[in-house]
């Protein structure tokens, strides 16, 4: 059975010591409760329920799995119980307006809940991690009729929401919806039309659902440019909440997945549902990006998660699998071998698992702050300012996070050999369940459309320009004052970091310049562009966690092994993780023609 422990020493180095959380939060009067003791106690009060409460659950609801009868939704045993836990413990509530019914505490701390909560059970976590989409988006467009009734009870936990995009003929590509729209004349409009891939689209945890539903307008313009956004509730309900009749919202079935099995992803039929409006006309695309960006950066934290689970396990096992001896000698002589642990390549992967689950943790808590400063912001200058750097780094954390906790959860099946395809393990679990993670929210090979072609090209590199100099702005304070104490230690983190940081300035501009001659050249290189990009982000917060880590040494200070390690796992990263940007950097500026010039019909002689 798979087990997990809260890494709460990790969550509160980043919040203490490398992104000064608290200093952050004293600069927003509505977070003055914020407090070190406050946030300590909610990590240990949290930590208790996810590893008491939701791990249980964990591979005995993918062994179950959700139900369907005659459309209903019945989710795996355990499930309803410990929403109900969650919804007394105040969890649904923690960060969300307190006008509405949230206790108003920073919107980062509950990504920090949410890593928590994901770790131990990422299925079960996906019912109120829905719900937090739907109720920022109806936060931002909604009016003040919505937020009273939709708004108070899906921050009380009583009411969940969902996102419904995709229909069956269209994934990515939203242009082609196809869902209805009749005004009725009252406010109010008759929804019609079938999305599919909805994740906790129906379940038995609560007594109403709140879909956020794309749909066109009788006469509205083709293409992305026609589309609205209305707010459907599975249940019609008065406007003090009481529930009436059903609302022609109607489950036509789950679907029978690779993993995340007790996570229910339903096909949800509209037949004349009625909704109303949120955000202007035919702009629903636009209002719908509040709810995705939310939604990509949970799917980001979808491969800390995975990378975090595995890696402890992987770690567990390690240390007690017996098998060969050491190349340098035995290390454990009155064992009849020695665990597996002492063999390089098991350690490679451990410590690939491990700057991969840190690291992502790392760039996560960076985003949040930003998430912070958006929904602070007092002016639309500085809102737009603190959007457009949550813009540049969502793709990257997005496609290149999910792409690693991937790779960690499959390194976790390699280090437990023939025991990680056994189920009872849960090896194999944690890798069906985050393959889904590079998929859903937009493939890597769309997020990395979104960075190069949205991001990098059409801004002329703004965004990656303002973010280099952020970096180049640390590299100089580190390591070129001379004052600073831990300067010499850190030259070796610096300096290719900086170099780093050049080059990717400079490959933008290359690949700029060949899109003017052959615009295949973006999507090509796209990805290999993202990955590339994900490594220096990354390696941006090694640097800032190995000189933190020096930084605390300096001083008198307990569990130095916390910090010493940290440093390790830096070298780690930079010598082993970061080079792989030179090989990224050969693929993604070679030229589109061996991609391309094979005609579509000579691909297979079958």
């Amino acid at each position: 059975m798979l087990t997990y422990k809260a890494p709460i020493a990790d969550i509160k180095f980043l919040l203490e010591d490398v992104f000064n959380y608290y200093d952050h939060y004293k600069k927003y009067e509505e977070f003055e409760e914020a407090t070190p003791d406050l946030v300590d106690a909610i990590l240990q009060e949290c930590a208790k329920f996810c590893e008491n409460e939701l791990l249980p659950l964990y591979q005995s609801g993918d062994k179950e799995g959700c139900h369907y009868d005659n459309g209903k939704v019945t989710t795996p045993k355990g499930f309803k119980a410990a929403y109900q836990q969650y919804i007394d413990g105040g969890w649904s509530s923690l960060s969300h307006s307190l006008e509405y019914g949230g206790q108003g505490l920073p919107p980062s701390l509950g990504m920090v809940q949410s890593e928590l909560t994901g770790t131990a059970n990422w299925s079960w976590a996906m019912y109120p991690g829905l719900s937090h989409g739907a109720m920022n988006t109806i936060t931002t467009h909604g009016n003040d009729k919505q937020k009273e009734l939709y708004l108070t009870r899906l921050i009380q936990g009583t009411w969940t929401g969902t996102m419904c995009l995709t229909e069956a003929q269209c994934g990515t590509d939203l242009g082609q919806v196809t869902t209805k729209a009749e005004p009725n004349g009252d406010g109010t409009y008759n929804i019609t039309g079938t999305k599919i891939f909805i994740s906790a689209g129906d379940h038995d945890l609560t007594d109403n659902i709140i879909h956020i539903v794309l749909a066109r307008l009788p006469d509205a313009p083709k293409g992305t440019r026609g589309i609205s956004l209305f707010i459907v509730p599975k249940i019609k309900t008065d406007q003090d909440g009481t529930l009436g009749e059903a609302n022609n919202v109607t489950c036509g079935s789950i679907e029978d997945k690779m993993g995340i099995k007790a996570s229910a992803t339903a096909v949800i039929n509209f037949d004349n549902a009625v909704g109303t409006l949120i955000g202007p006309e035919n702009k629903g695309l636009e209002c719908m990006f509040t709810f995705m960006n939310t939604a990509r950066i949970g799917t980001a934290l979808q491969g800390v998660c995975a990378a975090e689970l595995a890696f402890q396990n992987s770690l567990i096992y390690a240390k007690e699998r017996l098998s060969m001896r050491s190349l340098t000698g035995k290390k454990y002589p009155d064992q009849v071998a020695d665990p597996i642990i002492v063999h390089p390549d098991v350690r490679k992967m451990l410590m690939t698992q491990k700057v991969i689950s840190e690291g992502g943790r790392a760039m996560i808590y960076y985003t949040a702050k930003i998430v912070d400063d958006i929904s602070m912001a007092k002016t639309e200058a500085e809102r737009q300012a603190a959007d457009d750097r949550l813009g540049f780094i969502t793709p990257i954390l997005k496609a290149f996070l999910t792409e690693l906790g991937t790779e960690s959860a499959n390194h976790g099946l390699q280090i437990f050999g023939g025991h990680g395809y056994i189920k009872e393990w849960g090896m194999e679990q944690i890798v069906r369940d985050v393959r889904i993670s590079t998929l859903y929210e937009g493939t890597t090979g769309i997020q990395a459309l979104d960075l190069l072609g949205r991001k990098i090209l059409m801004t002329r590199g703004k965004s990656l320009n303002d973010f280099s100099k952020e970096v180049l702005g640390f590299c100089k304070n580190k390591s070129l004052i001379s004052s600073n104490p831990h300067k010499r230690q850190m030259n070796r983190f610096i300096w290719p970091l900086g170099k780093a940081i050049a080059n990717w300035q400079q490959y933008s501009i290359r690949l700029a310049l060949k899109a003017k001659s052959n615009r295949d050249i973006v999507g090509s290189a796209s990805v290999d562009f993202l990955m590339y990009s994900g490594y220096i982000v990354m390696a941006y917060f090694w640097a800032q966690m190995a000189q933190s880590a020096y930084e605390k040494l300096a001083g008198d200070v307990e569990n130095r092994d916390f910090y010493r390690a940290k440093i390790k796992s830096a070298e780690f990263y930079f010598e082993r993780m970061l080079p792989r940007t030179k090989s990224l950097a050969k693929t993604m500026m070679t030229d589109p023609k061996s991609i391309m010039q094979l005609d579509q019909e000579l691909m297979s002689f079958l």
